[in-house]
């Protein structure tokens, strides 16, 4: 094949002829080609991320799919695919943090004029505008009902009501999966604040005067049923992927 040595579209278009033919050693050499020539495109260790996946070479892939996630993966394909196996790992937390990941460049990549980035720290306020103006298709929808779900289970109720009302407007099923959530955390929230009105001994804690504020951050353990500080509205998730 005459082709330069130094353009990278080439060995990417030859990669995705031999992945078409599913002859994937063929595929993640050409790809590695490319990915050497252009290390800074996520779509190049995508690429390869799915040649690996292919091969059984489920560890290697995560990494490429992490490096996929480092350098901006504006398609969402890399953080779709993590959460993915992070979630048949059993790992609640890493999937969490991919998703809202996701559902962060996918909505920075439907901005005018911009481009998908290295993550910052996600504020209370900037989740808030990430999943309430974000474009919901199939794998945004994937995601808030999986996070809807986190954050339940996490007893950050705000958190997963926010994420289970954006799903009232897509016509997928998880619209109705969103509902049951929206009812039963609402129905958690009544029998949270009945047993703080009505503590047992018949006692009121002082604490319970003031409506709980929950947090924002991911965490991997359960978090306290009793946190009422608003000063845990304030936590922030990390979204840290080492190449």
């Amino acid at each position: 094949v005459d082709i330069s040595d130094r353009e990278y579209r080439a060995w990417y278009g030859l990669g995705q002829t031999y992945e078409i033919m599913n002859m994937l050693l063929h595929a993640l050499f050409y790809f590695r080609k490319a990915a050497a020539l252009h290390p800074h495109d996520a779509r190049m260790w995508c690429a390869i991320g799915g040649c690996l996946l292919g091969l059984d070479r489920r560890t290697d892939a995560e990494k490429s799919y992490e490096r996929a996630v480092s350098l901006g993966d504006g398609e969402g394909i890399a953080t779709r695919k993590l959460a993915e196996l992070y979630r048949e790992d059993g790992d609640e937390e890493k999937a969490a943090k991919c998703y809202l990941r996701h559902l962060e460049l996918r909505y920075q990549s439907q901005l005018p004029g911009s481009s998908a980035g290295p993550s910052a720290d996600v504020t209370p306020e900037a989740f808030e505008t990430v999943v309430t103006q974000v474009r919901v298709d199939e794998p945004e929808a994937e995601a808030l009902l999986y996070l809807a779900y986190y954050y339940r289970d996490n007893l950050e109720y705000d958190q997963a009501i926010l994420c289970a009302t954006r799903l009232e407007d897509y016509p997928g099923p998880e619209k109705e999966q969103g509902k049951s959530l929206l009812r039963d955390i609402r129905s958690r929230m009544d029998q949270k604040a009945g047993e703080r009105r009505h503590p047992p001994g018949g006692r009121t804690s002082a604490s319970s005067l003031s409506p709980s504020t929950p947090a924002m951050g991911l965490r991997g353990r359960r978090a306290d049923a009793s946190m009422d500080s608003k000063s845990a509205a304030n936590a922030e998730s990390s979204f840290e992927f080492s190449p």
